[in-house]
């Protein structure tokens, strides 16, 4: 018995991007002098984000698959013809990061709207969402004159990661207690992800969600962010470091190894669910979308990836609960 699963056909059908179509034509005309526009910006969108869902590694592989492929052709829209790789570029370049990022804002409150068992949620009311974020290398050489930052890359910098020291970029995220994503930023490798926290939250803000508590592991105890959260009057639940002639206060969470944490037992509950639905979220986007095989270059394109990579995950959620099955909101592979 073949076992019934979606396809990228089915997942695209489930989308309506009517709302955002002068943001897709933003500089493109269907009429008037000039050459005609060729390729609809949304067969465009669709083939990006299909090159996430397949993991195909280079765009010029995306366009490979496509002239070979009749069906992934017509999942995009296209027909007998699909565009260059130079085409891609192009509608990267003129779109811009923020207008993917405006693109993934779009799909996000759609997929939220949505998440009827979840009503404070689909409300923009978050009780609870944990930080965390993880590395994007980039695919360059050292400059011999300056080793801290990339030859055919200059943006990106030397930073320290799980594994040690890289070139490239790191994202930061924000991820509620369903697992479902509220917004990201990046940066250069060489900037801390608790100088990142402000931006991050004040663009989650800006979409209109509220968070009543934030977590976070020991890499974000900073004084400058426990004051900026009690500012804007969110509970905060960091892991306190050991440090050597510092006792810590009985009612916070205390690095106990690299995974435990002790404390008062509710608040490692709490703090043990928020790490888990953050670190599978991230495990998703490196498992089924590819998130570590970054080819592009520049911060603004470090940022277009990981857009594209949220627009699949809430094209996922869009999906999933139009057809009545939410079991299926966090299941990329079954539209794949």
């Amino acid at each position: 018995m073949i076992k019934k699963t979606g396809s990228p056909k089915l997942l695209f059908e489930m989308l309506d991007l009517t709302p955002i179509r002068a943001l897709l034509w933003c500089g493109l005309h269907d009429d008037g002098p000039g050459r005609p526009v060729e390729y609809n910006p949304e067969w465009d969108l669709r083939a990006l984000m299909l090159r996430q869902l397949e993991q195909i590694r280079y765009v010029k592989d995306l366009v490979k698959r496509l002239q070979r492929n009749w069906y992934l052709r017509r999942v995009c829209g296209y027909r007998d013809k699909v565009p260059t790789e130079a085409h891609f570029s192009q509608m990267k370049k003129r779109i811009g990061h923020a207008g993917f990022k405006a693109v993934e804002a779009f799909l996000r409150g759609r997929a939220n709207q949505l998440r009827l068992q979840q009503p404070l949620s689909a409300a923009g009311l978050v009780q609870a969402a944990c930080l965390d974020g993880t590395d994007l290398h980039a695919w360059s050489s050292r400059d011999p004159h300056d080793t801290r930052r990339g030859l055919g890359d200059p943006e990106a910098r030397v930073g320290r990661g799980p594994e040690g020291f890289y070139l490239g970029y790191r994202s930061l995220f924000l991820v509620d207690m369903e697992g479902f994503p509220l917004g990201h930023v990046e940066a250069s490798a060489n900037v801390n992800e608790k100088m990142l926290v402000k931006s991050l939250l004040d663009e989650v803000f800006s979409e209109g969600f509220e968070v009543e508590l934030v977590a976070g592991d020991s890499q974000f105890e900073s004084e400058k962010v426990f004051h900026m959260l009690e500012q804007r009057k969110i509970d905060c639940l960091v892991c306190w470091r050991r440090l050597e002639g510092r006792v810590n206060p009985a009612d916070v969470l205390t690095v106990k190894d690299r995974i435990l944490v002790e404390g008062p037992e509710h608040k490692r509950v709490v703090f043990g669910r928020l790490r888990a639905r953050v670190e599978s979220f991230i495990s998703t986007l490196k498992n089924h979308l590819a998130y570590g095989r970054f080819t592009w270059k520049g911060l603004d394109n470090a940022g277009i990836h990981t857009s594209l990579a949220f627009c699949v995950v809430y094209a996922v959620v869009i999906a999933a609960l139009k057809l009545g099955r939410p079991d299926l909101t966090g299941s990329i592979a079954y539209f794949a």
